[in-house]
């Protein structure tokens, strides 16, 4: 009894230090993301700026490490924080250049004197097209996630310790499906573009 208290605290232990680290590479994505923009239109330093900006996907590599060596310990057990991690990294990988690229324009537009981001069609046919790409952008990140998590269920090699992950998945596809709705009342009702713009 006393032993599987003691597992147990370690497992718990272990999933919220990796829920700390998660938080951490958020915050240090961010972090990179700022530096990186800063030294590009506040100090101009356009090679400095570039290392910066280069280096916020090591973010995503020391998660994956962490997490990777995290499971192959034979004492882990999956938590959804594994999942979470996984989730963080599949929305990265779709998204996280394209956070980038937002940033770097709107940050451009403020300090730099360039052109303001480019917003989503208002409406008609172009906006339904926009809507679609980016539910088709939220289904990859959701299959880069679910790669991820097989390849972790795989690796682990032992149902009772991933049982987690499986059920993370499954829990993570309402998100696709919640995000459906856009696509689909722009289809069936897109909204009208007024005349002259």
């Amino acid at each position: 009894m006393r032993e599987a208290a003691a597992s147990a605290s370690v497992e718990a232990g272990g999933a919220s230090s990796l829920l700390v680290f998660i938080i951490a590479c958020e915050i240090g994505f961010w972090v990179l993301l700022a530096l990186g923009l800063a030294l590009r239109y506040l100090v101009r330093a356009r090679r400095a700026s570039d290392v910066a900006l280069l280096s916020v996907p090591l973010v995503d590599v020391v998660l994956l490490v962490a997490t990777v060596i995290d499971l192959r310990s034979s004492e882990t057990v999956a938590t959804w924080q594994h999942g979470l991690a996984a989730a963080y990294l599949g929305y990265t990988v779709v998204f996280g250049h394209r956070t980038i690229r937002w940033a770097d324009a709107w940050v451009g537009h403020r300090f730099g004197g360039g052109p303001p981001p480019r917003r989503p069609p208002a409406g008609g046919m172009a906006r339904t097209r926009y809507e679609w790409a980016f539910w088709f952008r939220i289904v990859i990140a959701y299959g880069v996630t679910c790669a991820l998590l097989f390849a972790a269920i795989w690796m682990v090699g032992d149902p009772a310790r991933t049982a987690a992950l499986s059920d993370f998945m499954a829990g993570l596809a309402r998100v696709p499906l919640i995000a459906l709705i856009w696509p689909v009342s722009y289809t069936i009702w897109p909204k009208k573009v007024a005349s002259g713009s």
